[in-house]
């Protein structure tokens, strides 16, 4: 498989995966022309979309794909109904494409209905975990959010975080106020620094670094509650999550 990102919008990344036949499937399209010029220049003959969320910035490009390609199939939640999905899944439901199974996740938080796709080592999470972050809780709940990501921590250490923004520069500056001596933290905040300073991409990440640096997935860190400054004594590990979530909103 072939895996690339497309840039689109102003942040958003488009993601493929392709055979060696030139099939390719897409994931969350933005917009449809960006992917349409790498069509025509690599040649590929995509088989399907698969929708996490049904934002527009991960939508957008969905008509003018199918006017082009009307037999594309459109993977997506229930709340992608009317945005073009023509195959509704959700948590547990298994497929396949390209000639590998897809399983598909229930990760809400950022909208109520948000999923992921999972087929080893891809991990196509939209909106939900991005590298150092995490979504904005725009329909969800933080305990919502903090229990998707409890769901996508159980993944394999080598799981490829292909989301959906370049927010890392943003989360590891956030990260790096949070815990300003931790020294993985700085460590990835100096080389997400240098990657953009070139206008490169950050992405995908792994679920393994995320661990170490990524602190909504650290909510159990003595450290980081005593960071928050919170009374974490007997407070469940959501309100850290929903404590930290709070701060990134208004940093």
């Amino acid at each position: 498989m072939n895996l690339t990102s497309i840039p689109a919008l102003q942040d958003n990344y488009i993601w493929t995966l392709t055979d060696e036949h030139n099939h390719c499937l897409i994931v969350d399209p933005g917009e449809a022309q960006p992917v349409l010029d790498k069509i025509r220049v690599h040649r590929w003959q995509p088989v399907a979309i698969l929708l996490t969320h049904h934002h527009h910035d991960h939508v957008g490009g969905v008509a003018e794909l199918l006017q082009q390609f009307p037999e594309l199939e459109i993977f997506g939640p229930q709340e992608t109904a009317d945005k073009g999905a023509t195959r509704i899944v959700g948590d547990g439901d298994e497929f396949t494409l390209l000639g590998i199974n897809f399983r598909v996740i229930a990760t809400p938080g950022h909208t109520l209905g948000h999923i992921s796709y999972y087929s080893s080592p891809y991990l196509f999470c939209g909106d939900t975990m991005f590298s150092g972050g995490c979504g904005r809780l725009f329909e969800g709940t933080a305990q919502q959010m903090f229990e998707s990501f409890q769901k996508l921590n159980q993944l394999p250490a080598d799981t490829l975080i292909c989301c959906a923004h370049e927010y890392t520069l943003s989360n590891m500056k956030f990260a790096a106020a949070i815990l300003p001596h931790d020294p993985k933290i700085l460590a990835r905040f100096q080389q997400i620094k240098d990657l953009r300073a070139e206008n490169r991409i950050t992405l995908p990440t792994n679920l393994a670094l995320e661990r170490e640096i990524n602190l909504f997935l650290r909510t159990q860190d003595a450290d980081l509650q005593k960071a928050l400054g919170g009374n974490f004594t007997t407070a469940p590990l959501w309100q850290t999550f929903a404590d930290l979530r709070e701060k990134k909103d208004r940093f």
